[in-house]
């Protein structure tokens, strides 16, 4: 993705062990603890600023960009929403943390996806505007979901991802009325001008959007 990725979409990446997919979840782990740590001072005890409470999607953690890498809004009133853009990082889980929360890579995405077992970790809140797409008037009008893995191995696009991610966009799609079908669905090599190649071949739209659906029905 333009706006995830310091890396081309080609870069190659070996399929992740077992081993090594959950240092990562530890890593991200620990990442986030001291985020949580440096984040939590007066003005955090004053109750000012977002919060793990005020995540959009329940269950997501917290993982708050950096405010130069997305911009404030108070969608979908002052624009509307009305797509899902699909993203895969070309990096690691705690990586992207790490990138969103950079001041100055003008980059991030509302909701990041663990590749090992689905865990979401949320950036930008959707009423906010994520930089993403690297086209401002689609930033403006979606939402991006990234996904932990390289675009060349389908070993990263695990069931429990596909399953938390697509539970993810049935919330999103219900919340905006946005209608269930590959044309508000898309992946960033879809949007207008877009560069990137990311989702990629690999990834499963087919077995992607059953799943939203079936997730919809279960709500």
């Amino acid at each position: 993705m333009t706006a995830t990725v310091p890396r081309g979409d080609g870069d190659r990446q070996p399929p992740p062990s077992r081993r090594t997919v959950l240092r990562g979840a530890a890593a991200v782990t620990m990442a986030s603890a001291a985020a949580s740590a440096l984040t939590a001072g007066p003005a955090a005890a004053a109750g000012a600023g977002p919060s793990a409470a005020a995540v959009d999607h329940p269950g997501a953690q917290w993982l708050p960009a950096d405010p130069a890498n997305y911009r404030t809004a108070r969608r979908p009133r002052s624009h509307p929403i009305d797509s899902v853009v699909v993203h895969v990082t070309q990096e690691h889980f705690a990586d992207a943390v790490a990138l969103f929360q950079s001041p100055g890579r003008g980059t991030s995405a509302h909701y990041l996806v663990r590749s090992a077992d689905g865990h979401i970790g949320q950036c930008v809140r959707e009423h906010d505007v994520a930089r993403h797409t690297g086209r401002p008037d689609e930033d403006n009008r979606s939402i991006g979901i990234t996904h932990e893995g390289w675009v060349d191995s389908t070993a990263w696009f695990t069931e429990a991802m596909y399953a938390s991610s697509a539970a993810l966009t049935a919330a999103v799609c219900a919340r905006y009325a946005i209608p269930l079908d590959r044309a508000h669905i898309r992946g960033h090599h879809e949007v207008p001008g877009a560069t990137h190649t990311d989702p990629g071949a690999n990834w499963d739209w087919d077995h992607y959007l059953d799943l939203v659906r079936k997730a919809v029905t279960e709500r």
